[in-house]
């Protein structure tokens, strides 16, 4: 840059800076909108709590689907256990029968 439009440049900087005083109207609109906030305010409020409450309700059905899932499998794991111990039960119970069908087969040879 030049010295000469470095020296506009800061001229302007200065005019852009310079303190003016503030229009008459403004501390009256600042003023009508400061006795609008408490309105708007409460509107906000209701709808941080409404919005809390429907977080809160989604939390809530989100942990008992969760405790629900769990409890199924709890069950389902439970349930096939018996199964096995049944199954076990099965088994030893046919493995005995076949033992004396095969000795009372042999005893009649």
């Amino acid at each position: 840059m030049e010295p000469h439009s470095m020296d506009e440049f800061e001229q302007e900087l200065r005019q852009a800076l310079e303190r003016r005083p503030a229009p008459p109207s403004l501390k009256r609109r600042l003023m009508e909108r400061r006795r609008a906030q408490p309105a708007q305010s409460h509107a906000v409020a209701w709808q941080r709590l409404a919005a809390s409450l429907a977080l809160a309700a989604v939390l809530a059905g989100a942990g008992q689907w969760t405790w629900r899932a769990r409890e199924e499998r709890r069950r389902g794991e439970a349930a096939r256990a018996q199964v096995l111990v049944a199954l076990r039960i099965t088994g030893h119970a046919l493995n005995r029968m076949n033992q004396q069908l095969a000795s009372h087969g042999r005893a009649q040879q």
